[in-house]
């Protein structure tokens, strides 16, 4: 019954492949979060918000994608992801363009926000990992590692870039306007001319003998719960470090430029490493390995802190470029392994909203305790607990089972 599944070409899959590595470097990770710190100091300066109420912004952008993620999810299994996806990113770079237009309104401001989470969500890197999970029978981790953590750490490289000559030179203003600009110049058509789902009549018997758990019988098992809290407590409190790598450096006395050349090292070896985390899992077989990657991302953290010169700094955002790295890189290997693909988009959907729910509480919390206190250190020393709370529950992870890896086979050319 696999047949139809072996007549897919290789150019039909890489297409498909750089579509959704393309599609994720626009994603909100990059687009949102990696330049939020950009615009958090001029915002805050230009209308006298607290940085904690700016910040606030982000629990809608969680909230909201908490909400949305398992719906779009169950969408994209039955209609397909190409039109949702082309209308999430058309949708994402107008609702960023529509920051620009802020005037002062705390309301306006979070509304616009509101928008940018429920078109985040429908362009969304589990969105785009369904679309290669589909497309992808061999080799599927590594096409992931691609997809996500290459377009992710690109994103995250030159939109924070892109965004930072903006600011400087022409205002913050300029800044939004510049990043969907590039979303609707470049991201776009390539998403239009290449991204395609794979026809029912293609995968739809391979799809029969996959077997798997559903949402439901996932999430009576501990693994699920174990993996969705020490994750969402990972990379949750890393991907808020992340956005407030400039603050965080400007209050210690560093330049921006110092900021963003910190935040694109972190971005690259985000994107290495969440590569690196795949095949690293497929040689080491237990969920352990993950364990050290969370480790160095709390030596990232007092490197982030207390270095004082640039070599020390950017090995500091090396270390927890790992740790972000590894969290995001273990989440679908993790489903994979413990839950089956038959109903992957669903489980990774709902790990994601959790996942996006510490994105969004974490910066609230980082900039209450700054406006409180005047720094970030004691939220910093807060998400290196969470790290070390994260670390401990891997290591109660179960190992894979038989099942699971029979499971896995299942997915070879010669099935």
């Amino acid at each position: 019954m696999a047949g139809p599944v072996m007549t897919v070409s290789s150019g039909s899959r890489g297409k498909v492949l750089l579509a959704c590595t393309m599609g994720n470097s626009v994603s909100v990770t990059p687009a949102v979060h990696a330049v939020f710190g950009l615009f958090l100091v001029p915002l805050s300066e230009q209308f006298g918000w607290s940085r904690a109420s700016i910040s606030g912004v982000l629990g809608v952008l969680a909230l909201v994608g908490a909400l949305s993620y398992p719906m779009i999810g169950r969408h994209v299994d039955r209609h397909g992801a190409r039109r949702t996806l082309l209308a999430g990113i058309f949708g994402l770079a107008l609702s960023i363009g529509a920051l620009s237009l802020t005037s002062g309104s705390l309301i306006q401001f979070y509304a616009t926000y509101a928008a940018i989470a429920v078109f985040g969500a429908m362009a969304g890197t589990p969105i785009f990992q369904k679309v290669i999970a589909d497309w992808f029978d061999h080799n599927r981790g590594t096409a992931l590692g691609v997809s996500a953590g290459g377009g992710n750490g690109l994103g995250s490289v030159v939109l924070p870039v892109l965004a930072a000559v903006l600011v400087q030179t022409w205002g913050w203003r300029t800044g939004y306007l510049g990043i969907s600009a590039f979303m609707l110049i470049v991201a776009l058509p390539v998403l239009w001319l290449l991204l395609r789902d794979r026809s029912t009549h293609e995968h739809a018997d391979a799809m029969v003998e996959r077997e798997g758990m559903t949402l439901s019988e996932a999430a009576h098992t501990p693994a699920f719960w174990l993996v969705l809290i020490a994750l969402a407590a990972g990379a949750g409190g890393t991907t808020a470090v992340f956005s407030h790598v400039v603050p965080i450096l400007s209050d210690r006395g560093f330049s921006v430029a110092t900021g963003t050349a910190v935040v694109s090292v972190f971005a690259l070896v985000t994107s290495g490493w969440q590569i690196a985390t795949g095949r690293i899992m497929d040689m080491i077989q237990t969920p352990r390995v993950a364990v050290p990657m969370y480790l160095m991302a709390v030596v990232g953290l007092v490197l982030l802190e207390t270095g004082q010169g640039m070599t020390v700094l950017v090995m500091g955002g090396a270390l927890l470029g790992i740790g972000l790295g590894g969290q995001f890189g273990a989440l679908p290997y993790f489903v994979g392994r413990y839950f089956g693909v038959r109903h992957f988009g669903s489980i990774i959907g709902a790990m994601y909203s959790a996942v996006i729910a510490a994105q969004g509480t974490t910066p609230i919390l980082l900039d209450a305790i700054y406006d409180a206190q005047h720094t970030y250190r004691p939220a910093l020393v807060g998400v290196g607990g969470a790290l070390l709370a994260g670390a401990l529950l891997l290591m109660l992870l179960p190992r894979y089972s038989r099942e699971a890896a029979a499971d896995e086979s299942l997915l070879a050319p010669s099935h």
